[in-house]
């Protein structure tokens, strides 16, 4: 219904950013991590997904696509409500989120408020896979087939590609990154920072 809402910032508090849209205040539901991209006073524009239950209609604000995608992604696992999924998206960057999840990094997870072993085990399991092959999950549920990125098993290399790919980096970009890194034998996770720093150099 609402793909996102731009205007100036009213409020602020955790979890909670007010965009004023032409006079109205639209309540959005965030991340810690949106409320640090943005500041009350200042023009703001937060992508939207808008939660419809029975007893509720709540609209949800994050300040990049990728943030959004995360949260959908997230809330399609089985036993992870929006409440959850804004606590784990508030624990890191999207970026830093997304490596955490390929590489399987479950301490990362349970980092997050009311995030026991088990859902952070089960958000590895369903979301591995699918942020890995460059997967988006859709608002009902359903796999939409995002950026195309072979995976190979057990290959560092692939893994690496996988994860910066996520991102929304191209392969062209990603090679140029990767260059130069001793990958067989830094850890998974330091050669993707490693990545991610030459992509901020440029």
């Amino acid at each position: 219904m609402y793909y996102y809402v731009s205007g100036s910032v009213a409020h602020v508090e955790p979890y909670l950013a007010v965009i004023d849209c032409g006079g109205v205040g639209y309540a959005c539901r965030t991340t810690a991590y949106t409320l640090s991209q943005i500041k009350k006073g200042e023009k703001a524009k937060l992508f939207t997904y808008l939660s419809v239950r029975e007893d509720a209609m709540d609209l949800y604000g994050f300040a990049s696509q990728e943030e959004l995608k995360l949260f959908q992604q997230l809330i399609s696992v089985s036993g992870v409500g929006p409440k959850a999924a804004l606590g784990i998206l508030s624990s890191s960057s999207p970026a830093n989120l997304a490596m955490n999840i390929i590489t399987g990094n479950e301490k990362a997870l349970t980092a997050a408020p009311g995030v026991g072993k088990r859902i952070a085990q089960r958000v590895i399991l369903e979301l591995k896979d699918k942020l890995a092959k460059g997967q988006t999950v859709g608002a009902s549920g359903e796999n939409v087939a995002g950026p195309a990125v072979t995976i190979i098993p057990q290959n560092k290399l692939s893994e690496a590609s996988a994860a910066l790919a996520v991102l929304g980096y191209s392969q062209a970009e990603i090679n140029v990154a990767l260059k130069g890194i001793d990958i067989d034998s830094l850890p998974l996770e330091q050669v993707i920072r490693l990545a991610l720093k030459n992509m901020l150099k440029k």
